[in-house]
């Protein structure tokens, strides 16, 4: 491996690592909390015991009232659906959207294994580009973490439903998954909704400030990474610029509704800032 991803990716490990121990693991573990509870085994009833959970036939058999002893089902299967299409490889303040959602996706993989959690990805842009099975350890956080900073997609547009469709098809039981993109993109509602319905769903939207906000620097060169296009725009028009930011405006808000319809979870980070903050009070609501 080349040695400057070698640094980069031991650098994101000591920042995932540190946060995920210092500040997560607690509240990653109350957030999340397994696949329910699983019958362990029956013992005889004791004063204060909930009724509802009396075994009726071991009652009935052994002429003693007995009850169900359940104990949570700990181990998680996290998987972390990372949008890797043209528009991540934005950003303006010290790093792009691509680079945040690595280290957002690297903390919360050290906090499941912090918690023997499996952790698997699955990169999309508007084809499945990289799909990796969800294990244990060290040495897996840190393929992913490679996987990350170094993948460069095959295509630059954006399909969340597709990604979402594939999810589910080989990811049968159910587990808590991160979903990080923009979000830029439409027509996913329905896949968002069968997957909700089936798996813990978590929505982390990362953005750049400047993506909700135009500023007025005369005449901009603008580029698409998702079509390719390019196009001059003079953003010294004021009405321009009102006219973009109720656009992005609308599409927060779009995002926002979207994921309460379907009681997905929704944070918003954005590049060049703390994302410590919108992950703890998601995790706070969540517990």
């Amino acid at each position: 491996m080349d040695e400057e991803i070698i640094k980069k990716v031991r650098k994101i490990e000591i920042k995932a690592r540190g946060l995920s121990q210092q500040m997560f693991s607690g509240e990653y573990h109350s957030a999340f909390k397994g696949r329910g509870m699983a019958f362990s085994e029956v013992r005889e009833y004791q004063y204060g015991d909930d009724v509802r959970n009396i075994d009726w036939n071991v009652t009935a058999r052994l002429a003693h009232p007995y009850v169900k002893v359940f104990e949570e089902e700990r181990e998680l299967t996290v998987m972390l659906l990372v949008d890797v299409s043209g528009s991540n490889r934005f950003g303006t303040h010290s790093q792009f959207k691509e680079e945040l959602a690595a280290e957002v996706a690297a903390t919360l993989a050290f906090s499941a294994i912090a918690n023997n959690d499996k952790v698997g990805v699955l990169l999309f842009s508007d084809h499945i580009e990289k799909f990796i099975p969800p294990k244990k350890g060290r040495s897996h956080i840190l393929r992913i973490i490679r996987e990350l900073i170094t993948f460069r997609p095959q295509s630059n547009g954006t399909d969340i439903g597709q990604a979402l469709g594939y999810f589910q098809n080989v990811i049968k039981r159910r587990c808590t998954a991160f979903l990080l993109s923009d979000f830029y993109d439409r027509n996913y509602s329905d896949a968002l909704k069968l997957a909700a319905g089936k798996h813990d769903l978590v929505a982390l939207q990362l953005l750049d400030r400047r993506e909700e906000r135009m500023e007025n620097l005369g005449l901009v060169k603008f580029y698409d990474p998702e079509s390719t296009e390019t196009l001059w725009v003079d953003t010294g028009s004021s009405a321009l610029r009102r006219a973009v930011d109720a656009r992005t405006a609308a599409h927060r808000r779009e995002v926002e509704t979207t994921m309460r319809r379907y009681g997905v979870d929704l944070a918003t980070m954005y590049t060049g800032e703390d994302f410590v903050k919108p992950l703890r009070n998601l995790f706070s609501r969540r517990s």
